[in-house]
């Protein structure tokens, strides 16, 4: 020790300056690594719960069950289904949530799909495909991930919603694919996880059971989210007191549920060199919905081992071009999401032809048959792929 102090006692002043400063920037990293440890474990014990995953993630905040016992005469306007009273005066303070989730290879499967009301998939980039689900009417605390950016086309259909958008950062290159810049444009109710973050938003490196990239990781739940957007305002009404839905018109939906169709296989590709975002939807008789799978495999819900199975798929198709916008590689797309072009409409095991029409950003989408009659869905989740005009699709 009295070598130690004879060297420093030799320095110069400015050398004595730089051992100070760098014995502080060590102190100062190694105090916030056990202050961080230490809070994190004090945090997780009183806060947690474990995932299916094994991993410790944020507990979900009370919620609103439905009394099985309870009749259920109550339609859930985005898809139909029906739901008990108390559900009804419970999604009525609220307004809808969408969910950007990814569907990389290496993130299936994915937490939460299988309960969202509608859900929308087209590809973000490189032929990867990616998920935005509509939560409304289940008052589960869902998990929810993992979450992913904004692309500007997904801006365009949750428009129709009002809803809260939910999210990690998006496509902000100047230009028609600035998703971060149109979100600010419109008035769009962003909950973007950059500027919330935990324990709203939390990473869950093992939830898969095995190490995943960090960009599979981002989770959060329905009603966390839900909260955030209660607290900056936005519930059922805005500060202006207008209600969410006032512009709002459901699709129709069938009084009884036909089935028994015999298209029983629909093969959907989106980009041909990427054959493992390719989807497989195949008919149940039994539940009168279509079993999914995705490049091959059975598509399944992570936190409750249910393969995704909606009641109605909807095939669109739009114009798909890169939106040039000086981005490395120039992957950012855009989709034809205003205007009308073809779609195929498959439930109760039949399929029939027709049109999705969209005038604006906000106009609701409507959807038509060859005879100009509006589709009647079935009641339950619905599907809605958008696929580049052109793709393989065979059923």
């Amino acid at each position: 020790m009295n070598n130690i102090i004879k060297i420093f006692q030799n320095l110069t002043n400015i050398q004595k300056v730089l051992v100070l400063i760098i014995l502080a920037t060590i102190f100062y990293g190694f105090s916030t690594s056990i202050a961080y440890s230490l809070f994190s474990k004090v945090s997780f014990t009183s806060q947690t719960k474990t995932s299916t995953s094994g991993a410790s993630v944020p507990a979900p905040a009370s919620v609103v069950m439905e009394d099985p016992n309870e009749p259920k005469t109550e339609s859930c306007p985005l898809n139909g289904s029906l739901h008990t009273k108390r559900a009804k005066d419970s999604w009525d303070q609220r307004r809808p949530l969408a969910v950007m989730i990814e569907n990389h290879s290496e993130a299936r499967p994915q937490s939460g799909l299988s309960s969202a009301d509608v859900v929308y998939e087209a590809v973000a980039e490189g032929g990867i495909t990616r998920f935005m689900g509509l939560f409304y009417c289940n008052l589960s605390d869902i998990q929810v991930g993992p979450v992913r950016s904004a692309r500007t086309y997904f801006v365009d259909w949750l428009s129709e919603y009002n809803a809260l958008y939910a999210h990690v950062g998006g496509a902000n290159t100047p230009g028609p694919a600035d998703a971060l810049g149109q979100i600010i444009k419109y008035d769009i109710k962003d909950l973007n996880q950059f500027s919330i973050g935990f324990p709203v938003y939390w990473r869950d490196y093992q939830r898969l059971g095995h190490p995943v990239a960090t960009e599979h990781t981002m989770y959060s739940t329905t009603q966390k989210l839900w909260e955030v957007g209660s607290k900056r305002g936005w519930t059922a009404t805005d500060s202006a007191g207008i209600k969410w839905d006032v512009k709002f018109t459901p699709w129709k939906f069938a009084k009884d549920e036909k089935g028994g169709g015999t298209t029983s296989k629909i093969t959907v590709n989106f980009w041909e060199s990427q054959p493992e975002y390719a989807v497989e939807w195949n008919y149940d008789s039994a539940s009168n919905t279509y079993k999914r799978k995705n490049g091959g495999a059975a598509h399944m819900d992570l936190d409750n081992n249910m393969q995704l199975s909606p009641k109605s798929v909807v095939i669109q198709f739009e114009k798909e071009a890169n939106a040039n916008d000086g981005y490395p590689g120039n992957v950012h797309l855009l989709y034809g999401t205003i205007g009308s072009g073809k779609a195929l409409f498959f439930q109760n095991g039949t399929v029939v032809e027709g049109k999705w029409n969209k005038s604006s950003r906000l106009a609701r989408s409507k959807y038509v048959d060859s005879a100009g009659k509006e589709i009647e869905f079935d009641k339950g989740q619905i599907w809605i792929q958008t696929v580049p005009e052109g793709s393989k699709v065979s059923y």
